[in-house]
């Protein structure tokens, strides 16, 4: 089983987090295992199997239980991290040299995206898909 974690904090200003993979749905369409997306309430539903609100110690279990998760530069690639478990994190904006974790597979398009400040807030940074690796690049790690 593959979990999923797709979506970053929602901003403050409405607009789209620039960490949001914008790929999803093509990277879901050809994976072919269960997988479980996690997520909050008010988040798209990419799969059948979308488990919302989630405390720590079921997030923990699931991260315990899955064969390998993806997500995005978000809390969950920490929580993971601190469960030992290494996955694979989408990158665009962020840079995974200061926000990463190296037992994880970091995905980054290409060093000219990230954001010049690392330090302000993400309002301030549009969403630019050509920021982030197709999905046939992730499928090469799963």
């Amino acid at each position: 089983m593959i979990l999923i974690h797709p979506f970053a904090k929602p901003l403050r200003n409405g607009k789209t987090n620039p960490k949001n993979y914008p790929y999803w749905k093509e990277l879901i369409a050809v994976i072919d295992e269960p997988i479980i997306q996690i997520g909050v309430e008010g988040e798209e539903q990419l799969v059948p199997d979308f488990r919302k609100n989630l405390t720590m110690l079921e997030l923990r279990h699931l991260l315990n239980e899955c064969r390998i998760w993806i997500g995005v530069d978000s809390f969950f690639q920490h929580l993971a991290w601190d469960c030992k478990k290494p996955g694979i994190v989408l990158w665009s904006v962020s840079d995974p040299i200061i926000y990463g974790h190296t037992e994880n597979i970091n995905l980054l398009e290409n060093r000219v995206y990230l954001a010049k400040n690392q330090f302000l807030w993400w309002e301030a940074t549009e969403h630019n898909p050509s920021s982030f690796v197709k999905p046939e690049i992730v499928k090469n790690y799963l």
